[in-house]
C-alpha cells in the first residue's frame, strides 16, 4: 500500500511538472495567447494555491504536530513551520530573483538585444528550476498523505507551470533561434519538480513521522502562499485588462473548495 501511494505521488508530481512543456510548445508553434485568459489562469492558480494552503495543508500540519504535542504547542509549531516556508522562499528570491518582470519587456517578435535575451533566458531557467524544487516536494507529500489534496494542489501548480514554460522558452528561442534549445531549457526546469520530490522523500523517508510531516506541510503551506502572492498574482495583474485577476482568484478558490468538499 505504501509503495502504491509513493508511485501515485510520484506520478502526480510528474503530470503537474509536464505542464511546463505546454508553455514551451505553444511558443515553438507560435500560438498567440490571449493575455486576459493568461491573467485569469494565473490568478486562478494563485487563488487555488492560497486556499488549499491555508485551509487544508496548514491544518494537516497542525494535526500532525497534534499527535505528539498539546493543541496550543501544535498550533505554534505549525505556525513556525509556515513562516519558515515563507522565509525560505524570500531567501531563494534574494539569491535567484524571479525573472518574469524582465521577460515582460520582450515580445514574440524578439524585440530586445540578443545578449540581453540570452541572459534573461539563463536567469529564467535557473530561477524557475530553483522554484520548482519545493513545488515538486509540495505535490509529492500532499499526494502521499491524501490523493485528493495532492491532486488539487497538482492541478493548481500545473496551471501556473504553463506560463513558466513560456517564461523560459520566449527568451531562449528568440536569443538562439533554436526550437530544440528552447524546449530543452524548459525540460530542465520541468524535471526539477520530480527531482525535488525524489530528493525530499529520499532524505526525509527514514525520519518520516508526525514531526516531519507537520514540519513539511507547514513549510509547504508557507512556500505555496509566497509563490502565489509574489509570483502568480502580480504576473496576473500585469496581463489583466479588467477584473480577470479577482475573478480568477475567486474561481480558483471555489473550484478547490468544491473538490475538497465533494471528496472529503
Amino acid at each position: 500500500m505504501i509503495e502504491h501511494n509513493v508511485l501515485l505521488a510520484g506520478l502526480t508530481t510528474i503530470i503537474a511538472a509536464s505542464a511546463t512543456m505546454l508553455g514551451a510548445l505553444s511558443i515553438v508553434n507560435a500560438k498567440i495567447s490571449n493575455p486576459r485568459i493568461l491573467a485569469f489562469g494565473l490568478s486562478f492558480a494563485g487563488g487555488a494555491m492560497v486556499y488549499i494552503s491555508l485551509v487544508e495543508i496548514i491544518v494537516k500540519s497542525q494535526i500532525a504536530f497534534g499527535q505528539i504535542y498539546p493543541v496550543k504547542e501544535a498550533y505554534a509549531y505549525a505556525t513556525i513551520a509556515f513562516f519558515v516556508g515563507l522565509c525560505l522562499l524570500v531567501i531563494l528570491d534574494r539569491i535567484l530573483p524571479n525573472p518574469h518582470a524582465e521577460i515582460d519587456g520582450y515580445d514574440r517578435h524578439g524585440h530586445g538585444k540578443i545578449s540581453e535575451l540570452k541572459n534573461v533566458g539563463l536567469l529564467a531557467t535557473l530561477a524557475i528550476t530553483a522554484h520548482n524544487l519545493p513545488e515538486g516536494m509540495a505535490t509529492f507529500f500532499a499526494t502521499l498523505d491524501n490523493p485528493v489534496v495532492g491532486g488539487s494542489l497538482a492541478f493548481a501548480i500545473a496551471i501556473h507551470n504553463i506560463p513558466e514554460g513560456l517564461s523560459i522558452a520566449i527568451p531562449v528561442y528568440y536569443a538562439t533561434g533554436s526550437k530544440k534549445k528552447a524546449v530543452l531549457a524548459t525540460l530542465i526546469s520541468a524535471v526539477a519538480e520530480p527531482v525535488g520530490a525524489f530528493v525530499g522523500y529520499t532524505v526525509l523517508q527514514p525520519f518520516i513521522g508526525p514531526f516531519v510531516y507537520g514540519s513539511v506541510f507547514g513549510v509547504i503551506a508557507g512556500a505555496m502562499v509566497y509563490l502565489a502572492l509574489d509570483e502568480l498574482l502580480p504576473s496576473a495583474k500585469r496581463y489583466a485588462r479588467g477584473h480577470e485577476t479577482v475573478y480568477g482568484i475567486i474561481s480558483g478558490m471555489a473550484v478547490i473548495a468544491l473538490s475538497l468538499a465533494l471528496f472529503k
